[in-house]
């Protein structure tokens, strides 16, 4: 009986071992360098993290994004972000931020956590793809856009954290 002991209780050490690992850390993502920008003195943010299913009754499922926090290069949190805008809505949010540099942690398909830095620009927004839904065109070379190690593309390669207009 010890013996039976010992072994699951070495098996939930390792489990909670996984979930308590280090996130994966990626390159900085930032606007599509081809979209147009408006006036907006900020910039958004939109991040198309893991689908969760919800169902409701006999109401059939439907898919939603899960939350996901904004820190600043600090570690301050700046925003948890509730990532949904309607209650059967599949797209995600969209928010404002001021221009600057910032770190997102979502989750994403295949991960538990994954950390993004992000590159705010004035009147743009910068799209983090984690939910393995977009698709780069063939034409697109490699080095212009993130991907987690699983080869997915997550969004497109900011030039460097150190082209952003203000300091977060």
């Amino acid at each position: 009986m010890n013996r039976i002991c010992l072994i699951l209780g070495a098996g939930l050490i390792a489990i909670l071992a996984g979930c308590a690992s280090t996130p994966v850390a990626l390159a900085p993502v930032g606007p599509d360098p081809v979209a147009s920008a408006s006036q907006e003195s900020g910039g958004r943010l939109q991040v198309f993290s893991s689908l969760i299913g919800c169902s409701e009754g006999n109401n059939p499922s439907w898919y939603q994004h899960t939350g996901y926090y904004v820190y600043d290069l600090h570690g301050g949190l700046v925003k948890h972000v509730d990532n949904t805008v309607g209650h059967y809505e599949e797209a995600p949010r969209q928010v404002r931020l001021a221009a600057g540099k910032y770190l997102v942690k979502a989750q994403a398909n295949d991960y538990f956590w994954v950390e993004v830095p992000v590159i705010i620009e004035r009147g743009q927004t910068t799209r983090v793809h984690l939910d393995d839904r977009w698709q780069v065109s063939p034409d697109v070379s490699k080095a212009e856009v993130v991907s987690l190690p699983n080869g997915n593309a997550v969004g497109w390669r900011a030039e460097a954290m150190s082209t952003a207009g203000t300091e977060n």
